[in-house]
């Protein structure tokens, strides 16, 4: 099947989710992608077997790139692994070239000069928050989130609801005392998690997501400190798959290993306003050569009547 008819076939079926009975209000799509090295650094290109310093991301994987978020066509889209900011104008000015128009736009720049996290949006910003601050103790010093924490706020139908965006630390150390920057990442995500709670109240009903590159599974230390703190319940993981069912975001070829380490994390009062069967992980046509990471899209209702059921 032709590529082209695979995408225009893939954006088919998920706007069919969002037009289906029983989807009152209105819709907003939500996705987190790592795009991958969307910057210039000394890369390895397997097409012309050879190791080319400062190279920016190649232009096919750029295109299939676009392609996937052409495919998801997510109305918010949060990115880890995104260059300065003129990357991120490119890679808006090429898809509205290409038909798919995200007017808003914000690139973080906080500890790490070279990878940022970023929103794309077609919903106007309420308020833009980069929390570079946040900090925990690590050994005998202190560290802020490498990366920072981005806080987008937008309103919709009359409601105000909030995205945090973030990439935590890798499993890269060159610590022998920290294996596998665990200690590290755990400490960012208790500061990320702190901030969180200093701006909003999930016990209250405050309505807020929290999407990224978490660089860890479900059951890990990081990704619990999002989940719980205490009694109080932060957050929900959105149980999203592809279409043949896998829940895998990310594939590190070096070791042929599999993981979810993205997720999109609702509020309990957010999470009841995810659209009924309308979420998952894209494995349309392209995802491979766009990233080693896949895309997760998640659709929430506002000012519509709030769903009732098990968190």
């Amino acid at each position: 099947m032709p590529e082209c008819l695979q995408r225009l076939i893939g954006a088919i079926c998920l706007l069919a989710l969002v037009a289906a009975p029983g989807f009152a209000g209105e819709a907003v799509r939500v996705a987190t992608y790592n795009v991958e090295n969307y910057l210039v650094m000394d890369r390895w290109l397997d097409e012309r077997d050879r190791w080319l310093p400062e190279y920016p991301k190649p232009e096919t994987e750029k295109a299939a790139l676009r392609g996937v978020i052409h495919s998801a066509a997510p109305d918010v889209i949060a990115l880890q692994e995104m260059g300065s900011p003129p990357f991120l104008r490119e890679l808006q000015r090429d898809l509205k070239r290409e038909g798919l128009d995200y007017p808003y736009r914000h690139v973080l720049e906080a500890g790490d000069e070279v990878r940022h996290v970023a929103v794309l949006s077609k919903l106007p910003f309420r308020e833009v928050t980069g929390h570079t601050d946040p900090d925990f103790p690590y050994f005998d010093g202190r560290e802020t989130i490498k990366r920072g924490l981005l806080e987008i706020g937008f309103e919709t139908a009359g409601e105000e609801w909030s995205l945090f965006t973030l990439h935590l630390k890798s499993k890269w150390t060159e610590r022998d005392d920290d294996p596998r920057a665990e200690r590290k990442r755990t400490g960012e995500a208790t500061a990320a998690r702190n901030r969180i709670l200093e701006r909003h109240d999930p016990e209250a009903g405050d309505l807020f997501v929290i999407a990224g590159d978490f660089n860890d599974t479900r059951d890990t230390p990081p990704l619990r400190r999002f989940l719980r703190r205490g009694d109080v319940r932060i957050s929900i993981p959105v149980e999203a798959a592809d279409s043949r069912g896998h829940k895998w975001t990310q594939h590190w070829e070096r070791q042929n290993l599999y993981s979810r380490i993205d997720f999109i994390l609702a509020s309990p009062a957010m999470k009841r306003r995810l659209a009924p069967d309308s979420h998952g992980v894209y494995d349309g046509a392209g995802y491979r050569l766009a990233s080693d990471h896949r895309l997760v899209w998640a659709d929430f209702q506002f000012g519509g009547e709030e769903r009732q059921g098990p968190e």
